[in-house]
């Protein structure tokens, strides 16, 4: 029979409960629950929480329809511009409040498009990365390998293919640097039956839970300085540059007619920018971009 879109869609919405209670346990307030509907067809669930522990944490769940497939997502198969689509997935970011825990971001999601004779193209996309404000090794090292562990059931190549992918795409051309020590990044994946794509898109949804969580539960209590949480929040900086210049979910929800609010549940609260803001060299400022944001093979 196959992988239905309503086997797609379970599966989703039982991610974003997981996550949701997953991420409220190590917080004293829980997420609200928002549903809206889409202009064309569809709708979705944002919840967020603006909590103690987490700044700003959102789980989003969207599921549209349209009668023309958007750029950011048709520019990946030009053959399919103006064809219809249905798209559903989820997008997660965290912003915790303290400084020593890593902003992290999670997509997953399936895409559907009918070309005018009927045919059908899917495939499947997603990822999560991680984004440091002051690096820990170890931190680095757990967050890839169970990224890794989430590719190693489906292929041998597809840990270090998807980890390339990710430090290419979570990188800021104009800055000439990147958002963070990247984790997978896949799209456009259909090579394999259906049903191992729909399996590896679970695996890579439900690890990022077991690869974050962790973090959160390590560092939230860590002492830190106001001079530390202005660096974060000006590195915050990067993250909005990035969502809102290359994030092709961002481009895609705008161009589709998506709800902004939900759209851009992914920037932080509090952010700020600072004219040549270089940190002093042999600080742990200056070790972030000098060691941290380097690509390399953590695992």
């Amino acid at each position: 029979m196959g992988v239905t879109t309503n086997q797609v869609k379970e599966y989703l919405l039982g991610l974003q409960e997981h996550l949701c209670q997953a991420l409220a346990e190590h917080d004293t307030k829980d997420f609200i629950t928002d549903q809206w509907q889409h202009q064309e067809g569809g709708g979705g669930i944002t919840r967020v929480l603006d909590g103690s522990v987490l700044e700003k944490a959102g789980v989003n769940f969207s599921h549209v329809f349209g009668a023309s497939l958007p750029k950011a997502a048709s520019h990946l198969r030009p053959e399919l511009a103006g064809c219809s689509f249905e798209a559903m997935g989820i997008s997660s970011v965290i912003h915790p409040y303290n400084p020593f825990v890593p902003t992290a971001h999670l997509n997953v999601r399936y895409f559907e498009a009918k070309k005018p004779n009927g045919e059908s193209i899917w495939w499947f996309g997603g990822g999560f990365d991680l984004t440091p404000y002051y690096g820990f090794e170890e931190d680095c090292k757990h967050f890839h390998q169970v990224a890794k562990d989430a590719c190693l059931p489906f292929s041998d190549d597809f840990y270090p293919r998807f980890k390339q992918c990710a430090d290419d795409y979570f990188y800021l051309k104009h800055r000439s640097e990147p958002r963070g020590i990247g984790g997978l990044f896949f799209d456009d994946l259909n090579e394999l039956p259906k049903e191992q794509c729909f399996g590896f898109m679970q695996s890579v949804g439900d690890s990022f839970a077991k690869a974050y969580v962790p973090l959160i539960a390590k560092r939230k209590d860590t002492p830190y300085t106001e001079a530390e949480k202005q660096f974060q929040l000006y590195r915050r900086g990067r993250y909005v540059e990035f969502n809102l210049v290359f994030d092709r979910g961002t481009l895609f929800g705008l161009q589709s007619g998506g709800r902004t609010e939900s759209i851009l549940m992914s920037m932080p609260p509090e952010v700020r920018w600072g004219y040549q803001t270089i940190p002093e060299p042999g600080t742990k400022e200056a070790e972030l971009t000098e060691r941290f944001l380097q690509p390399r093979a953590w695992v």
